[in-house]
């Protein structure tokens, strides 16, 4: 039996035909399937035209030990079954909970980062193993931060999401980290037990980020996220866990069938839908708009909610950047442009900020940890209505202009 079983997997390695694997999400000539995840190897196919579960196929999924089943969707519900599970600080934070979970739902990215707050108490951790089991659940679906990039790799091969618990910060390389991994990046290493051979892993996976801080510090990566509020759960409210997860398991089926006909609106008019305005997570609004008519809300709600919500982080970023309020208040003492070399600009914003900043290493030191700070910053800057401009020929200089 060994040898059969080797002889047959030799021929199917070296004679069968090559196609890309999918993990619990693929599409292909205009459907989309979710993998159910169980012993049956079912899946769900969705499509212009509604969805139904396929109990035969021949699609190329492929599954982590890992992974746990998806239950069997159930159509009839409408997504508002999913409101006495979430306790969403506002309406807002509701309809961008349920846009994050469509676009996961899709084999491809980018997809905007899922930040949770809230403050001790409101749910943050249940909200995430929630959001997680409509999507991708698994044996460990929320997990502690990983302490080097290739843990970031292992977990992000093995799974469909990466959700991270009870952030209190976000390091510098796992935002750059978590950035490439939304949307679309690649990440190299030299393999284990060699000196010469490396090991390239490409990937674009929806994540889910939990913490009482906004963990949106950094403008590149508020850039790219969804911030979800919760608020507190007061005691005469609050369920016992094993009574919470047991009301979610019935109600599980209905919401994830409510979900499957929102995809199929999606697809059927993502074809004709047109944005205003195009942002950095373009796919993204453009896919939520293309299903916002499954739902009961306001026309253009979603776009109201996430236009505001990109907003908030991006003021958040700012004021978490010392580099970009000194260089505001400095523009506010002006009205003419303020020309120069960086050199001069670290002294001359200097000014503008108290000593026990300096001392921090959020400031820099030298004209070229300025310079590259600058390319960060610009787009908060902008916001506030304030243009960065370098130019390299001759002496170097800085233009900062009001817009």
């Amino acid at each position: 039996m060994e040898d059969t079983l080797r002889v047959l997997e030799a021929r199917a390695t070296n004679e069968g035909p090559e196609r890309e694997s999918w993990l619990r999400s693929g599409a292909s000539n205009g459907t989309l399937y979710i993998d159910l995840g169980d012993p049956a190897w079912r899946c769900v196919a969705i499509s212009a035209g509604g969805w139904e579960v396929l109990e035969r196929h021949s699609l190329p999924f492929i599954r982590s030990s890992s992974m746990r089943p998806l239950p069997e969707p159930q159509a009839g519900e409408s997504i508002g079954a999913l409101r006495g599970f979430i306790n969403a600080a506002s309406e807002e934070d509701f309809i961008l909970a349920v846009a994050w979970l469509l676009v996961a739902l899709r084999n491809t990215g980018p997809y905007p980062i899922l930040i949770v707050n809230g403050e001790q108490g409101s749910g943050k951790s249940t909200f995430s193993r929630l959001m997680r089991s409509l999507v991708d659940p698994n044996a460990a679906p929320i997990r502690a931060a990983p302490r080097e990039e290739r843990d970031l790799i292992v977990a992000a091969n093995n799974a469909h999401v990466i959700a991270i618990d009870n952030l209190s910060k976000v390091d510098v390389w796992l935002a750059d980290a978590l950035c490439r991994i939304a949307t679309g990046g690649g990440f190299s290493a030299r393999q284990l037990h060699t000196d010469r051979d490396e090991m390239v892993f490409q990937a674009t996976k929806p994540i889910i980020l939990n913490g009482i801080p906004h963990l949106t510090e950094r403008a590149d990566l508020a850039d790219r996220c969804v911030t979800v509020r919760l608020k507190a759960i007061a005691e005469d409210v609050r369920q016992p866990e094993d009574e919470f997860w047991r009301a979610w398991d019935d109600a599980l089926p209905r919401v994830l069938g409510a979900l499957f006909d929102a995809l199929s609106v999606a697809i059927r008019n993502v074809p004709t839908t047109r944005l205003a305005r195009v942002g950095r997570m373009a796919d993204f609004e453009k896919w939520i708009v293309a299903a916002e008519p499954a739902f009961d809300w306001e026309a253009g709600a979603f776009q109201t909610a996430y236009r505001d919500n990109r907003r908030d982080a991006a003021d958040s970023a700012f004021a978490a950047d010392p580099v970009a309020t000194a260089i505001a208040d400095l523009m506010q003492t002006r009205t003419e442009p303020w020309i120069g070399t960086a050199t001069e600009l670290l002294s001359a914003i200097a000014d503008f900020a108290s000593e026990t900043i300096k001392r921090t290493r959020s400031w820099p030191v030298t004209a070229q940890g300025l310079g590259n700070r600058l390319d960060r910053i610009a787009p908060l800057l902008r916001g506030r209505g304030l243009q960065i401009e370098r130019r390299h020929s001759g002496v170097r200089t800085v233009t900062i202009a009001h817009i």
